[in-house]
């Protein structure tokens, strides 16, 4: 066992606390600058009370709470701001793969119908202190540390921060310019179009940039240790296995599909499909400036793949993935003995055994050639292979008369063929994740004898 809080930990969360001081002081003036005010509720008092002071004194308590850590820091075993245990243990209950991937698409559908509210500089940096004192208080505990501290996982919590800050620099500037048009007034990005010249508006912003980046990689480097592991041996491998973050992506989807499907077709489908995408697009708005209304489908599409299919499978294979590939809460111990039961079962095995028709899995007789035994794997994964048939043959035309009509129109059969089907490929991996988890279907299609499985 190690302890949660050291004098170095509680004294290095005194200064992130004093930095979140003053960043919400500075806003204390801001808001003060700009004379905002809001209305108590009737119970108190209702009067008008400007919003600078209510930051003033969340910036009062968050300078209290940093001296506390600057003079705390001297006897750790009795120092008290830290999480409680019961918080931990339902923290790591709920961090479920199910629970997890279930919020992270809430999420996504929540930003999309607030992006009007969630743009609101008050609203942003609401979220920018609930993430930062979230990230405070979860530094309290050592297994979060171990895990969010690792050299090569901080890199990976600052990306989760600019990640934010662009997609809402993004939906700002498209709601901004969607109110525009609506109103009938110039786009953001033709209302001050001045020509500039490379030499010197743009070079000296562009060397302004490049020493600040030099500087923070030199101090990081020097502050940060590198990552550096012992010399790489066959006979002892790390628990766990973890490719470079910009791939974990791929290895989460390695649990659900089969190296070739996960490894090899879909980044070819992925490639193939950003390839096709100005051969496929028939909206010819919002080209040259930001908008959501105007492309609100691809848009729409581009981060839900983005966000729920890409961003939180790196977050889960970065911070939840342990030893032996298993899940663990964000505040729990990574125990290299702990065992997950799995009864995964091939979509074959439920048609031919669990069903109330099945009477077992087909077989050639013994002794039958090459020929009849592979006629009888068809046979067997033939529940599987009508499946894949319907959803990549018979769902396209489907939609074609339903929900995506008006694209059919305007693209024509082919542009609307591979559009469907990339979208349908793009679907399937949270629909095999959800019959994971919901049935224990492993496979679709399972033939082991030819090393294909779907």
């Amino acid at each position: 066992m190690h302890a949660d809080l050291t004098s170095s930990v509680i004294f290095g969360l005194g200064w992130l606390y004093l930095v979140l001081f003053l960043m919400n002081i500075t806003w204390a003036y801001r808001s003060f600058q700009k004379k905002g005010h809001c209305k108590l509720p009737e119970f108190m008092t209702g009067v008008d009370v400007p919003t600078a002071a209510f930051w003033a004194i969340y910036s009062s308590v968050l300078l209290v709470v940093s001296v506390a850590h600057f003079t705390g820091y001297g006897s750790p075993e009795t120092f008290s701001l830290r999480l409680p245990d019961f918080f931990k243990a339902t923290m790591d209950q709920l961090m479920g793969p199910v629970t997890y991937f279930t919020f992270s698409v809430l999420l996504f559908v929540l930003m999309i119908l607030l992006r009007e509210w969630l743009i609101k500089p008050t609203v942003a940096w609401l979220f920018l202190n609930g993430a930062l004192l979230f990230l405070a208080a979860s530094m309290t505990d050592y297994d979060f540390r171990q895990i969010v501290g690792k050299p090569d996982n901080v890199p990976i919590v600052a990306m989760l921060f600019i990640v934010g800050f662009f997609t809402w620099i993004y939906f700002s500037r498209a709601v901004d310019n969607d109110n525009r048009i609506a109103e009938g007034r110039p786009l953001f990005e033709n209302e001050e179009n001045e020509k500039i010249l490379v030499w010197p508006d743009l070079v000296y912003p562009e060397l302004i940039c490049m020493i600040v980046i030099t500087t923070i990689l030199i101090v990081w480097g020097m502050v940060l240790q590198a990552p550096l592991e012992e010399a790489a041996s066959a006979v002892k491998t790390p628990n766990p296995s973890k490719a470079p973050w910009y791939f974990l992506g791929l290895q989460e989807m390695l649990v659900y599909f089969d190296p070739w499907l996960a490894g090899v077709v879909y980044p070819s489908v992925i490639l193939g499909g950003l390839i096709a995408l100005p051969y496929i697009d028939f909206n010819k708005k919002g080209n040259g400036y930001y908008t959501f209304k105007e492309r609100w489908f691809a848009v729409s599409t581009f981060l839900f793949g983005f966000f729920p299919l890409w961003i939180a499978l790196i977050v889960l294979g970065t911070f939840l993935r342990g030893p032996n590939w298993n899940i663990f809460g964000i505040y729990e111990y990574w125990d290299v003995h702990k065992v997950e039961v799995l009864n995964n079962v091939n979509l074959s095995e439920m048609f031919w055994v669990y069903s109330p028709w099945g009477n077992g899995i087909p077989a050639a007789a013994p002794g039958s050639g090459e020929g009849m035994k592979g006629l009888y794997y068809l046979y067997r994964e033939l529940p599987g292979f009508i499946l894949i048939g319907v959803y990549l043959f018979a769902l396209p035309p489907l939609m074609a008369a339903t929900i995506f009509r008006k694209f059919y129109h305007r693209m024509g059969f082919v542009r609307f063929m591979v559009f469907s089907n990339l979208v349908l490929l793009m679907i399937s991996l949270p629909i095999k994740m959800l019959l994971r988890w919901s049935i224990n279907l492993k496979y679709i299609v399972s033939i082991p004898e030819w090393l294909f499985n779907i």
